[in-house]
């Protein structure tokens, strides 16, 4: 028989203060081991751990007047009421979404368009900088989204010229972006 637990033998009485003596010596008792063993199903989670053992205790004041005192039948009622308050708990987290705390307001970033539109001018710009005949074939084929036919039949060129001037257009004009410090 335990030692703190021996005097409170037998069926337990109704009195508020007997009650919460009685949780009293419990916490002395159990809280420990209670806690450490917790903390193993709450993977090693000291918060929660700390919240479970407190719901535990909480409901043996409340079941008080149900249960049988003796140190082996308390321990193993806490062991189960615990391992089913951690199980609802991880029942309610998987359910529920994870929170996130707010980002702070300077922090935040805004979209405005700003990058959109220097790269866009960039790019304009490095455009204007080739030969009349590569900016023609970019601008139908990428800027009009045109395939080669329809921007050799436009142009008034064969497809295969279409195609060679679109390559070197693109080579020129990634090598002029590169030197302007824009493209990689």
């Amino acid at each position: 028989m335990c030692p703190v637990l021996g005097h409170l033998d037998g069926r337990f009485e109704s009195a508020d203060a007997e009650a919460e003596h009685r949780i009293a010596v419990l916490y002395q008792e159990f809280g420990g081991p209670l806690l450490r063993h917790v903390r193993k199903s709450t993977g090693n989670d000291l918060q929660w751990a700390e919240d479970v053992v407190q719901e535990t205790l909480v409901r043996a004041w409340r079941n008080s007047a149900r249960l049988q005192w003796e140190p082996s039948l308390i321990w193993a009622w806490l062991l189960t009421v615990a391992r089913r308050i951690v199980i609802d708990g991880r029942r309610r987290k998987s359910v529920r979404p994870q929170e996130v705390e707010p980002p702070e307001v300077d922090m935040m970033s805004v979209p405005d368009g700003s990058e959109r539109a220097l790269s866009a001018m960039v790019v304009a710009d490095a455009l204007r900088s080739l030969s009349e005949e590569h900016r023609q074939v970019i601008e139908h084929t990428y800027l009009r989204d045109r395939t080669i036919s329809e921007a050799a039949e436009i142009l008034g060129i064969p497809p295969g010229t279409v195609k060679s001037r679109l390559y070197y257009g693109i080579r020129a004009l990634r090598e002029l972006l590169r030197d302007k410090g824009v493209a990689g």
